[in-house]
This record gives C-alpha cells, structure tokens and sequence, in this order.
C-alpha cells in the first residue's frame, strides 16, 4: 500500500488514537482533529511518529474548513478521512432537553458533513476512502439514546447516498458500526439536561479494544467494504431487528432498562 494522508476527527480520543497507530504503522501520514489542543498534544505525544494536530469543534462548519484545509496544505493532500468524533446521552425522550439533541445532532452528524464536504475535492482527486464511525445505534433501536441513535441513522442516510454519488469517482465509504468499546465516549455523556451523566455503563457481551476496532475499521477500509459490524452479537441484532424486530425490541428493553433505573 503506497503512503496515505489521513484526517481522524475525534483523534484525541481511545478509537482515534487508536486509527492513528494503525496508519501510523503502514507509514501514513496523519493528521488528527480534536476539540482542544492540550488533549491533542497529549495524544500526539503517546505515538511513535510525527503527526499534525488541529484544535476544531467540528459543530463549526468554519473551523471544519480550516482544519480541513490546513491538514491538506501540510500533507500534500487527503486521501483517507476518518469522522470519529461522537458524543452520546442517555435519557428517556420526554425527559430531555431539545438542546441535547442539538448537541448530539451538531458533533455527530453536522460535524461528518462537515468536515467530509471540506474534504471532498481532495478525496476524489485522490480515488480516496471515506470511514464514518456509527453503530449499532446506526440501524436498530437502543433504550435511553433517540437522539444518539437519531445522529447515527441520519450518518447511513447521507453517507450511503453519498456512496452512490461518488460511485464513478472512485470514493469508497465504509460505515463502521462498533459495539461496546473500550473509550472515552461513555465518560462525556449528557444527562436529559446537558451536564455530564453519572451511570454505571450497561454492556452486553465482551468489550472490544480500540485497537480491535482500529484494526477492523483498517482492514475494512483497506477492502473498500461498505459497512462492518463487529461481532457476533452486533451481526445478530442487524439482522434481528429487520428480520423480528418485536423480539429485539423486548431483548434489548430487557438488556437496558436498569442502566435507566440505576442512573
């Protein structure tokens, strides 16, 4: 594989340091953005190699566009984009605030549009790759999390028509839709009135590595797939919620409703 010029937004987070060592190792180039530059610099420090860092809230579609710019102008260009950048909530939907949803809704979706639109005249200069971290939350249900789950279906909306879009580009877009990970996501969830939630995290099955997920989301982008599920159980609730979708329903009721009670 020749040399990449990658952008991971989130990067100073566990799954986005994780993408940066597992490019970093095949010789990319990386450039990561993150909201503040002393947890960039904190992250760049940890890896083996030189990276350029960008301080960027990604909810600003300007600071997207410089950030975009930038990394490109010190790279050489962009060929790999990877939006990483996430935040989640948990609380019921009549308990939450509207602003929370504009929250979620601003990092999660806005920002992927963003910082993809900002990129997008190098990615099919380059025939490049795009990656979009949802979730499981991207196609089935979860209790708790409408406005999680609103951010991660809208990502599949836009991100497979872009697909289509880009088809005789020679863009591919993978959907990347993880489990429970081992990352900093859980720490800033919002609580129904924005601050920060206080909970003890529910998991069912094992909890995968950010560099499990790292390297899964490497060797699907490297493939061009369009989407990768993690796990045996993640595989099984894509295909239950479409195929018996009452039964996945009341299994994942059952499965969330006391991280709820216990918050």
């Amino acid at each position: 594989m020749s040399a990449q010029r990658v952008v991971i937004t989130g990067g100073a987070g566990g799954i986005g340091s994780a993408l940066a060592r597992r490019f970093g190792r095949e010789g990319a180039q990386v450039s990561l953005l993150d909201l503040k530059q002393d947890a960039l610099d904190e992250a760049a420090a940890k890896l083996a190699f030189t990276t350029h860092t960008y301080a960027c809230d990604v909810t600003e579609r300007p600071q997207c566009e410089d950030a975009i710019k930038a990394a490109a102008t010190d790279m050489g260009g962009i060929d790999t984009l990877i939006n990483n950048a996430g935040i989640t909530h948990i609380s019921l939907f009549r308990d939450t605030d509207p602003s929370v949803y504009e929250r979620v809704m601003g990092v999660n979706f806005f920002g992927s549009l963003y910082c993809t639109k900002a990129a997008i005249g190098h990615l099919i200069e380059a025939r490049g790759r795009i990656a979009v971290l949802s979730s499981i939350a991207g196609f089935a249900p979860l209790l708790g999390r409408t406005g999680y789950c609103a951010s991660k279906y809208a990502l599949h909306g836009l991100f497979e028509t872009l697909r289509t879009e880009l088809a005789d580009e020679g863009v591919s877009v993978t959907m990347a839709c993880p489990i429970f990970t081992e990352s900093n996501l859980h720490k800033g969830t919002l609580a129904a009135d924005g601050t920060v939630a206080k909970y003890e995290r529910s998991k069912v099955g094992r909890m995968y590595s950010a560099d499990e997920v790292a390297n899964g989301i490497y060797q699907a982008m490297m493939a061009r797939k369009r989407m990768i599920v993690f796990s045996g159980r993640g595989k099984t609730s894509y295909w239950l919620s479409r195929v018996a979708p009452k039964i996945y329903e009341r299994m994942m009721r059952n499965n969330f409703k006391e991280e709820l009670e216990r918050k």
